[in-house]
This record gives C-alpha cells, sequence and structure tokens, in this order.
C-alpha cells in the first residue's frame, strides 16, 4: 500500500521593505532644508555670501551661456534674480525628492546625491573671492548636516532589518511626518539666526555711520527747466528709490568701509592703495551725470540721472603713475565681476570720470555700490560702472578679458545718440508729446517728431545743465482726428542724427526712433 505524500506548500518570501514614495521624499526635502538653513546660519558669522545657495546663485550667474543670459535680460528684465531664486529653488527641492526616491530601500543612493549637491555647494563658495577660507565652514557643515540628517530620518522610518522574514515595526507614518517637520522648523530656527547675525555686520550700519557727505565743488544749482515734468518728462534727478540697478551680484555685496579698500596696480609704475578715510579726507566733487544701460532697449527706461559726489578717478590714478602701455582699466568688484573700460578714457581729465561715494546727498545705496562705485559720463554702464569696486589693475587689453566682453559684448561702448517718447496725450484739442532725449558726453542740440510719415517737427528743449545728462523736450501738435504714429528722433551737437536702423542691444548697444501710437 502506497502512502501518499503531502506536496509541501511553497512559502512566499516576504515583500522588500521600502519606504513609501511620501515618506522618502518626506528625508530628501528635511535633508535639504537643514543643508539651507545650516549654511545660513554658519555663513552669518563668516560672511554672508558662503551661503551655499547664494553662492551656487551667483556661480550660474557667472557662468550662464552668452545666450541664455541674452534670454534673460530681455525676458525678464530686473525680475531675473527673483527667477532666478525661484528656479534654483524648484531644482534643488527636485533633487532632494530624487535623493528619497532612489533611497526607498536603502539610504546609499540618496546619500549620494546630498553629497554631490553638498560638494557643489563648497565649489561654489570656493570660488568667490569676497570671502576668506573660513567662508568653507559654511558649506562644509552644510554637507554633513544634511547627510547626518538624511541617514538618521531614514534609518528611522526604516529601522535595519537583521531577519527579513520578521522584520520589525517600524514607526507610523504620523511620527515620521513629526520628525521631519521637527527639522524642517530646526532648520528654518537657523536659518533666521544667520540672517539676523548677518545683518548685526551688514553695510547698512556702516553706511548710516558715515553722516553727511559735503563737496568742495558743488554742482551748479539745477535750472527751474531743466525738466517738464509737470507735461510728462520724469524728473531731471532720478530718487535713489527709482535709479534703474542692473548688475548680476545675486545677493547684494555688505562691504563695511572699514573693511573697504581700493588698489590700483598692473602696469603703473607704483602700486597704490586707498582706504576709505583716505577718500573721503580728501575735497570732494559733486556732478550730475546720466547713466544708461547697455540692456536699454529702444524707448526703454534703463535709463537714471543722479548727483554723485565723489572723487576725480584721475587723481587717484596720477599717483600710481599708469604706464603708457596701458590699453584698458580692469575693475574688479567685492563679488568678483569684471569690467573693462579703455584706459584712455578713464585717464582723460576732461571726461569726468569719478570714484563715488554718495549719491543725491547721502552716502551710495548699498545696492548701488556702497561703500564706492566707479561712475564715467559717456559710456555704457558694463564698461564704466563697476560696483562695490576694490580693484583697479591696468592691463593689455590680450591681459584680461572682463565678464561682458567674454560674453561677446564690445569692448568700445560710447553711449548712443537716443530720445524717446514719455508721454502722448490730447490736451485742449491738441496733441502734446514729451519726452527724454541723450548724447551724454556730446550733448543734445535738438529732437524733433513727426506725425505718420509726415514732416519733422521741431520740439522744445529744456535747459541744458550739462553734456553728461539728459535732456526732456515737449512740443504740441495739431492732428486730425484718428490713430496715429507719432515718432520722435535726436541731434546732438556734434550735428549726428541718431539713425532709424534699429539695432540690438547686442554687442554695443540698441539704436532706432521710438514710435507710440495715439488716438487723437
Amino acid at each position: 500500500m502506497s502512502v501518499l505524500k503531502e506536496a509541501p506548500q511553497t512559502v512566499k518570501p516576504p515583500e522588500p521593505r521600502r519606504l513609501s514614495l511620501p515618506i522618502a521624499s518626506l528625508v530628501g526635502l528635511a535633508a535639504l532644508i537643514t543643508a539651507l538653513g545650516v549654511g545660513h546660519l554658519i555663513a552669518g558669522f563668516v560672511g554672508y555670501n558662503a551661503s551655499p545657495f547664494v553662492a551656487v546663485a551667483d556661480f550660474v550667474i557667472a557662468h550662464s551661456p552668452h545666450a541664455v543670459v541674452v534670454w534673460a535680460e530681455r525676458t525678464l528684465g530686473t525680475a531675473d534674480k527673483t527667477v532666478l531664486k525661484i528656479g534654483l529653488a524648484v531644482v534643488l527641492v527636485l533633487f532632494a525628492v530624487l535623493a528619497g526616491q532612489v533611497s526607498r530601500r536603502t539610504p546609499r543612493g540618496g546619500q549620494i546625491v546630498v553629497v554631490l549637491l553638498g560638494i557643489a555647494g563648497v565649489a561654489a563658495v570656493y570660488e568667490r573671492t569676497d570671502v576668506g577660507q573660513l567662508a568653507l565652514l559654511a558649506p562644509v557643515v552644510s554637507l554633513a548636516a544634511s547627510a547626518f540628517v538624511f541617514t538618521w530620518l531614514h534609518h528611522y522610518a526604516l529601522p535595519p532589518a537583521f531577519d527579513e522574514s520578521r522584520p520589525p515595526k517600524g514607526p507610523t507614518r504620523r511620527q515620521v511626518l513629526s520628525r521631519g517637520i521637527g527639522v524642517a522648523a530646526g532648520a528654518g530656527v537657523a536659518a533666521v539666526a544667520g540672517q539676523v547675525i548677518s545683518g548685526t555686520g551688514s553695510a547698512d550700519t556702516s553706511r548710516a555711520a558715515v553722516g553727511p557727505l559735503v563737496a568742495a565743488r558743488k554742482a551748479p544749482p539745477l535750472p527751474p527747466d531743466a525738466d517738464f515734468q509737470k507735461l510728462g518728462s520724469p524728473p531731471f534727478i532720478t530718487p535713489n528709490s527709482d535709479f534703474y540697478r542692473i548688475d548680476t551680484a545675486f545677493v547684494v555685496p555688505q562691504v563695511r568701509t572699514e573693511e573697504w579698500n581700493l588698489k590700483i596696480h598692473g602696469l603703473v609704475n607704483r602700486e597704490v592703495s586707498f582706504s576709505y578715510n583716505d577718500i573721503r579726507s580728501r575735497p570732494l566733487v559733486e556732478r550730475e551725470i546720466t547713466m544708461t544701460c547697455v540692456s536699454n532697449e529702444v524707448g526703454g527706461d534703463l535709463i537714471s540721472t543722479a548727483k554723485f559726489i565723489g572723487v576725480d578717478l584721475v587723481d587717484l590714478l596720477d599717483a600710481a603713475g599708469v604706464q603708457s602701455g596701458a590699453e584698458q582699466m580692469y575693475a574688479t568688484s567685492i563679488d568678483g565681476f569684471t569690467c573693462s573700460t579703455p584706459a584712455k578714457i578713464a585717464l582723460d581729465p576732461t571726461r569726468g570720470a569719478m570714484l563715488a561715494i554718495g549719491m543725491n546727498g547721502e552716502p551710495l545705496p548699498v545696492e548701488h555700490g556702497f561703500p564706492a562705485r566707479i561712475v564715467i559720463p559717456g559710456l555704457y554702464g558694463y564698461v564704466s560702472a563697476t560696483k562695490w569696486v576694490t580693484s583697479l589693475e591696468f592691463a593689455k587689453w590680450d591681459d584680461r578679458q572682463s565678464y561682458w566682453l567674454q560674453r561677446g559684448w564690445a569692448e568700445q561702448a560710447p553711449i548712443k545718440t537716443e530720445s524717446r517718447i514719455d508721454t502722448a496725450k490730447v490736451t485742449s484739442g491738441k496733441l502734446r508729446v514729451a519726452g527724454t532725449a541723450w548724447a551724454q558726453h556730446i550733448g543734445i542740440a535738438k529732437v524733433e517728431v513727426r506725425v505718420d510719415q509726415g514732416p519733422w517737427q521741431p520740439t522744445t528743449l529744456s535747459t541744458e545743465v550739462n553734456k553728461d545728462t539728459w535732456r526732456m523736450w515737449w512740443t504740441d501738435l495739431a492732428v486730425p482726428s484718428g490713430s496715429h504714429t507719432v515718432t520722435v528722433r535726436a541731434t546732438d551737437q556734434s550735428g549726428y542724427t541718431q539713425t532709424d536702423q534699429a539695432a540690438e542691444p547686442v554687442p554695443d548697444g540698441a539704436s532706432g526712433w521710438h514710435s507710440v501710437m495715439v488716438n487723437a
């Protein structure tokens, strides 16, 4: 008699242990927030720009391809840095989520992502020229803290199993969420503390201590008809709060007067340095100067005028004895931005180039270059207006290539003769048109307007303040009812009439006639 044997039952192996998608993402995000918070806290002690987020953002700005830079300027304008902040934050969040997703079973994959991001932060801080070696503490500690939090929270959410067939009971989702939120809250407190600590040594405190700046050579009083603001033109002097701002600084550099100095070196007979007190103790000069950004489109508003207070740049350069072979003045900002100015213009005593320390009756605003900046009339800002300047090196053109020259912009950048229409409206049965024209260091001779394809008609000019400032204009036009195109053009004091040939800002400034549509 045969005995039937019962077939052995197949034991189903246990499901692999792994984190859920939401919990894995939480682990990565908690590590990211820790990195940013701790990095910002340490940066409060070693230098605000050592914050990994700030350093990486500036690295992106400094190394972006030329096409990307041009696109950002045209598309985003002055909002480019805000968009960069948002974009960088989104990218970091995606990497944090990725770190969690590749670590659902074991933390190793996420640890690699965290370390790679941390190394990027260390490299970005290492490259900066406006912080010392101690600043590397911020990204290094940030990396260590984020790696620790990632590993600790991962092990808490998914305890190591010594027996895969009998996994230990892990924490509930609520418990993991509670710890993750606790970590994020702690990192947020650290970030706020870092911000507060940075503020105690900020440039604002130093700026407030400067006191009034009194020019030994004051600019003449403005004539009463320097502008036609009541007719629609801008005020002749642009308030500091409205003055256009274009620069590459992701975060405004915080430079205190006692830490600032200007070095003049390179092709000079003697290297010299000036402290803020050295500059402040010299006889100060005040000048009205209109500044224009090369990115300004035809009819654009990236142009402003201020009363700058400072010293003649040529006097400082004479102290160094610039050699005849020097072709460019290579200026460097505290944040590493570089700018090339033709040496012959910087050395021209008739140009009126300044090392400015004041603007519109007060010390330079921090966002406009405090403690000191270069201002050279008649040149677009990218070759003449270095903010937070700390170094002027004289060199050949082949020796150095500055930030914008590396990106295809021109070496020589005289401001083009241009005009724009600021307002055009029907008043008392006539079309009143008003606007602005500029040809810095040459001066405006006349401004003309035309309706549709009609004849050019003269306008009334404001009183000229000096050849380095803009000039306002206005006129009343008799036009029939209906829709019309009003166009403006200016002629400078050399006899040149601005061209109607449209040109993009790259490589040496936009050109063309500005037109607006009106309904009479």
